[in-house]
């Protein structure tokens, strides 16, 4: 970084600061209410939506899973089109296409229009998570960029704890309500914030530190340099092209790294209050919605807290391979075990530790492409590892409702999602971190 003037540690540290607490509320409240509408479908079903549309454990996977076949169709392009045009226009124009989809699913007359809205609701959210991950990667040094990766994500674990209670409170007090049923009233409530967002969103962000009235000359210039310095370290010592970052086997593999953990992240989102509410047969419980609610927030309030204690800790040692696979390794060995234990409390330890695998590696996952990929490349190459990671979110919870259908139980399905998640940890272990530098053309 010799064309880049050091500042002082405490005014980098200054910096940086600043420009977290900028971005990262708003942005963690962006993805919140995100993957909110993304999943809310989790709680709707064994609330009154199943019963209502008629739908079976495998067409409910279905429905939840179809999602993300719109999201891989149109995930690439989107990235480099806020690549392109910025991040502050092209993911208000995200916010308010999948508000509007999200928010008619609360009228919804049978199965076939569910899966067909909530394959445009994919169609309509293509672009967003990569998108924001390509974006902290225009406002963070590497060093410091799993942290803020955590941060931001975050939201997903105190979006499944908070919105599991939300969720809840909306199905239960809403009932009748404009003539609603209590999880039609949900997705009605819970579609609008992305639209109304949308619109702060465009007068809010700021695409780019060289853009920030709200830095100083000195900040800008600092910041800028030291962004622009790592880009074209990186750029001379990897040399990866746009088309070789679509295209590349490590590219591909990092894709199942990412297919693996998100298989573990949406097996628990799309089923963990349907696995709650099973617990009324298994050990004899009675739980209402909201205490189901309740109960599904425990797992991702503790893993909310690993997600920054374990990323802070990769950042410090500079480690990101082992902080990826250990937490797959956890999460891979204790969810399958989680329905074979005594009583409720013991499973849903089980059913944590998994949770907190999860959300322990997801934030450093995403600081190892940009270990060796910058500027389109990097645009291209996060939307296609995301896109094609994301197909899990298809596969696990159509997979984890057909097995359901198939044997009459929730075990066989979780032991797809524990060898998925180890199988994911092994393939990281031998990607390492980053391709050799003398060989990065070739490898």
């Amino acid at each position: 970084m010799s064309g880049v003037e050091e500042a002082p540690a405490a005014v980098q540290n200054r910096i940086l600061r600043k420009v977290a607490v900028r971005l990262m509320p708003f942005l963690c409240l962006l993805y919140f209410v995100n993957y909110l509408d993304r999943v809310n479908i989790g709680f709707a079903g064994p609330n009154g939506m199943n019963d209502e549309l008629g739908l079976t454990a495998t067409l409910f996977g279905f429905a939840s899973g179809i999602f993300f076949i719109g999201y891989l169709v149109l995930e690439v392009p989107s990235n480099l089109a806020l690549h392109r045009f910025g991040a502050r226009k092209w993911l208000a124009r995200i916010m308010i296409t999948w508000g509007v989809v999200a928010t008619v699913m609360a009228f919804v007359p049978n199965a076939t229009t569910l899966v067909v809205l909530r394959f445009l609701l994919g169609v309509a959210e293509a672009g967003f998570f990569p998108g924001i991950i390509l974006y902290l990667t225009y406002w963070f040094p590497a060093a410091q960029r799993a942290k803020a990766v955590a941060l931001f994500m975050t939201a997903v674990p105190v979006s499944s704890a908070i919105g599991a209670t939300v969720s809840s409170v909306l199905i239960t007090s809403g009932e009748g309500i404009f003539g609603l049923s209590g999880w039609r009233f949900m997705f009605l409530v819970e579609g609008v914030p992305a639209i109304l967002l949308a619109f702060v969103t465009w007068f809010y962000l700021t695409d780019r530190p060289s853009e920030a009235k709200w830095l100083t000359a000195e900040e800008r210039a600092w910041l800028t340099g030291q962004l622009t310095a790592e880009r074209e370290q990186t750029e001379a010592e990897h040399s990866w092209p746009l088309r070789k970052a679509l295209t590349h086997p490590r590219i591909l593999a990092l894709a199942f790294v990412y297919f693996g953990i998100a298989y573990g992240l949406y097996a628990l989102g799309f089923f963990l209050p349907t696995i709650i509410k099973g617990f009324e047969q298994q050990y004899g419980t009675e739980l209402s919605t909201m205490e189901t609610g309740l109960i599904t927030a425990v797992p991702y309030v503790i893993g909310a807290v690993a997600m920054v204690l374990w990323s802070t800790h990769g950042d410090r040692k500079r480690e990101r391979v082992w902080h990826v696979a250990l937490p797959l390794l956890l999460g891979g060995v204790s969810i399958p075990i989680a329905l074979y234990l005594g009583n409720p409390f013991l499973a849903m330890v089980a059913v944590t530790a998994c949770a907190v695998g999860v959300c322990s590696a997801l934030p450093t996952f995403w600081a190892l492409p940009s270990n060796f990929l910058a500027g389109a490349a990097a645009a291209g190459g996060i939307a296609l590892i995301n896109s094609l990671g994301n197909i899990s979110g298809f596969a696990a919870p159509y997979i984890t409702g057909a097995l359901k259908d198939a044997t009459g139980s929730q075990r066989t399905g979780l032991w797809v999602v524990g060898i998925v998640m180890i199988a994911a940890a092994i393939t990281v272990i031998a990607l390492k971190a980053a391709p050799r530098t003398e060989t990065s053309d070739q490898d």
